[in-house]
């Protein structure tokens, strides 16, 4: 017992001096400091900033004030962090919060002091408030490159390319999706460039909206875009997309680089049935064996029979009528019959060519349900109705 009152007595005097309301030098520290001090601050390109608190008191409340940050776009990565170290023996509480700031302009910019608010006990375990400032900051901001269609300053950027299915070995009549997705560590989603117009001189593309998302990493903030396309060769043979040129700014090693995703061929397997086969043969779903194709029979000529009084037509008449459809009407008309999406869109476009007219609105009605990424339903008889459109001009 003796023994605990004198050591009781021997800490009497250190713990009311650490409760005391005088905060010694060095109890309470907040600084600000750049992530990479040896890389150059270029406009528009990522700073990262790490405001960090050391803390040799007990803290009953805390709330930090940041200065305006006039001349950057900023956010806030992630939560405010609280962790204890140890120095000489003893705790230390740590406080760090992490800031993306992008500059707005050249030249020189000062970044004010961050103000930690405290409130801490005294030796009579009464609250009090004290504030610890950090010191300015001065930032030499150096110009982003003159003459740049689109300036992308990213610290590592990473490109890949990927498609629905081989593009070089598409069924008669089908189409395959492109996706080029970007990952840009330490880009906000404005950074991206632009989607890029996809072209050929012989395929018809569909884009698709581009979806951008952003996530939090230790190195800034890590853009991701996906830029989609629906693409299908609009003859026989095969069709060939253009390359797309891409230039960005790698700002951990200071120097330009130029992308080109190359070109593709896109083209119909030589081994699948030419487009212009009948389209009972191209459809996504082909039937096989006698007992299938007997039952197609029987259930076809029962539709047949109980549909015609409907066209008021009698059998001699609908005799002298068939001869007269050429082979892209009877095109259109077979598509019809067997509900084959796919035939019906190649029959309104072969006819469309042939007649010199643009593409007709039921062809966009096709093209929605066969290449979205969401298909929308479609009527085929009204998509075929709607073929009759003036020609361009």
């Amino acid at each position: 017992m003796r023994v605990l009152l004198l050591a009781l007595l021997l800490l009497a005097p250190t713990l009311a001096a650490a409760q005391t309301r005088d905060v010694k030098p060095g109890e309470l520290t907040l600084s600000v400091r750049l992530e990479y001090p040896d890389r150059p601050v270029i406009e528009g390109a990522l700073v990262l900033l790490t405001v960090h608190g050391t803390y040799r008191r007990h803290i009953t409340l805390e709330s930090l004030t940041q200065p305006g940050l006039d001349g950057f776009n900023w956010f806030q990565l992630g939560e405010d962090q609280w962790y204890e170290t140890t120095e000489r023996g003893k705790r230390v509480k740590n406080f760090k919060r992490r800031i993306a700031l992008y500059p707005n302009a050249s030249g020189p910019v000062t970044i004010g002091p961050f103000v930690h608010e405290l409130t801490l006990t005294d030796e009579s375990d009464d609250w009090f408030a004290h504030a610890v400032a950090s010191a300015p900051l001065t930032l030499d901001v150096d110009p982003a490159s003159a003459g740049e269609d689109w300036w992308f300053p990213v610290r590592d950027l990473k490109i890949s390319d990927s498609w629905s299915n081989p593009p070089d070995q598409l069924a008669p009549g089908e189409g395959v999706l492109r996706v080029i997705r970007l990952e840009a560590v330490g880009a906000s989603p404005d950074m991206i460039p632009e989607m890029p117009e996809l072209t050929s001189p012989s395929a018809m593309i569909y884009p698709h909206p581009e979806a951008r998302l952003v996530e939090l990493s230790p190195e800034g903030p890590v853009t991701i875009a996906f830029w989609r396309w629906t693409i299908q060769p609009t003859n026989a043979v095969s069709a060939i997309v253009e390359p797309i040129d891409l230039r960005y700014f790698d700002t951990a090693t200071g120097q330009f680089h130029d992308v080109v995703i190359s070109a593709q061929r896109i083209a119909y397997d030589a081994a699948e049935p030419a487009p212009d086969a009948p389209a009972a043969a191209q459809g996504p779903a082909r039937l096989s064996g006698l007992p299938t194709a007997l039952a197609a029979l029987v259930a076809m000529a029962a539709g047949l029979y109980a549909l015609w009084p409907a066209t008021g037509l009698s059998l001699a008449a609908a005799r002298r009528r068939i001869p007269r459809l050429d082979p892209l009407e009877r095109g259109i008309v077979r598509a019809l019959r067997d509900r084959d999406a796919r035939g019906l869109r190649r029959a309104l476009a072969a006819r469309a060519k042939a007649d010199g007219l643009a593409p007709p609105p039921g062809l966009a009605r096709l093209d929605r349900h066969l290449f979205a990424a969401r298909p929308d339903p479609v009527d085929l008889d009204l998509a075929a109705r709607e073929r009759s459109v003036a020609p361009d001009i």
